[in-house]
């Protein structure tokens, strides 16, 4: 990840408190489940969650995850029996397994489909209510970090409804599952497998530090936790304390939620001023076509270059940035969109990488931001 810009002189002293807060008071935070909705990274209900990890074996019983916890000790220097106790006691998911393993081949990418999954009168709702209770801490931000304040709402409103559905798994079993037994045929198997292990010493390492139990975490089938789903390294690398009451708390504390994804996209390039997508008139066809859409949501391209290739960026008159052209294929219920996505729309999917997931991010921020200006407008004409 790239280097984070500091925000303020005590960052790093509450760098290494971050996770043991969450570790400390997670019973407390793990209230009664909620029912649960499909998400970017899914939270399955918490009976499912329950049966399975009754039903799982315990690592400790496998070779290859005491030679996993003595690799783990030697290269984080790390007590060993400590890490074998703990990986040891950390339990196999073939849940977590089946839920990483990608959809066969007859999976059709459909966007209005995948759309309507987040862009609902619910979360809408959810999100109005959002804003309101936090507008302070939206504004402020907005103003220090750049980011809008319907990119924040967003991110919480597509990642856990608003914390209504921040996941009931163990991390430490999740990230053990996926450190062990991620799903071969998976296309990517071995750098996911590479990235969890990460993720997955991250939470030894600030556990050991910190004398806390790091079974009491709770989160999504990947490992992620809080309202804006923050991995463990993004924990320990971009979370902040907003509230300013001395301690990171991204269960419990709104506030610090939105300053540490804001801060998120700081650390991810986020340019403060910039749009994120542009509409496009899309004649492009055949090799045209072709090279446009090969660097992926990776902007390459100037609105010149790309309208040399018969797509017009809308709106675009003065704009030299580079852009990326984005497909929105609909499967067969309708014909593929196109946008044109900035510098911003690729920050956005550094916290999933999806073009579907970022565009929905951006445009439930912005349904929810139109909602709450008519509810405000609404409630100053009662007044």
């Amino acid at each position: 990840m790239s280097t984070i810009r500091k925000t303020d002189k005590h960052y790093k002293a509450k760098t290494l408190s971050i996770l043991a807060l969450c570790l400390l008071t997670a019973a407390a935070m793990a209230a009664p489940a909620k029912k649960t909705t499909k998400s970017a990274r899914k939270a399955a209900p918490a009976v499912a969650v329950a049966t399975a990890a009754t039903a799982a074996v315990a690592y400790a019983s496998r070779s290859d995850a005491m030679q996993l916890a003595d690799d783990i000790a030697a290269r984080r220097d790390l007590p060993a029996d400590w890490v074998r106790a703990q990986l040891g006691e950390a339990k196999n998911l073939p849940v977590v397994t089946r839920l990483m393993t990608p959809a066969g081949k007859t999976f059709v990418k459909n966007w209005t489909v995948y759309r309507s999954r987040f862009i609902d009168p619910v979360r809408i709702r959810a999100g109005v209510q959002f804003w309101q209770a936090n507008r302070q801490a939206l504004a402020r931000a907005e103003q220090q970090f750049g980011v809008p304040a319907e990119i924040i709402v967003g991110i919480i409103g597509v990642e856990t409804i608003y914390g209504r559905n921040m996941g009931n798994f163990r991390v430490m079993d999740a990230l053990a599952t996926l450190t062990l037994d991620f799903p071969q045929s998976h296309p990517r198997a071995q750098a996911r497998t590479d990235y969890f292990r990460g993720e997955l010493e991250q939470v030894l390492v600030t556990a050991n530090r910190t004398g806390s139990d790091p079974f009491a975490l709770r989160g999504s089938y990947a490992g992620a936790m809080g309202l804006g789903q923050f991995m463990p390294t993004s924990w320990d690398k971009f979370a902040v304390d907003f509230d300013g009451d001395g301690r990171i708390d991204l269960f419990n504390s709104a506030s610090d939620a939105i300053g540490s994804v804001a801060n998120y996209f700081v650390g991810h390039g986020w340019k403060p001023g910039l749009p994120s997508v542009f509409p496009v008139d899309m004649r492009a066809q055949g090799e045209n076509l072709a090279t446009l859409l090969a660097p992926d949501i990776n902007p390459t391209f100037t609105a010149a270059q790309m309208a040399e290739r018969g797509v017009r960026v809308m709106g675009a008159e003065g704009y030299e940035r580079p852009l990326a052209l984005i497909e929105l294929k609909n499967g067969n219920s309708g014909p593929t969109e196109y946008i044109a996505g900035t510098e911003n729309f690729y920050a956005v999917t550094r916290y999933n990488w999806s073009a579907f997931y970022a565009l929905s991010v951006i445009e439930l921020g912005r349904e929810v931001h139109d909602a709450y200006l008519a509810s405000q407008t609404a409630a100053r004409a009662k007044e």
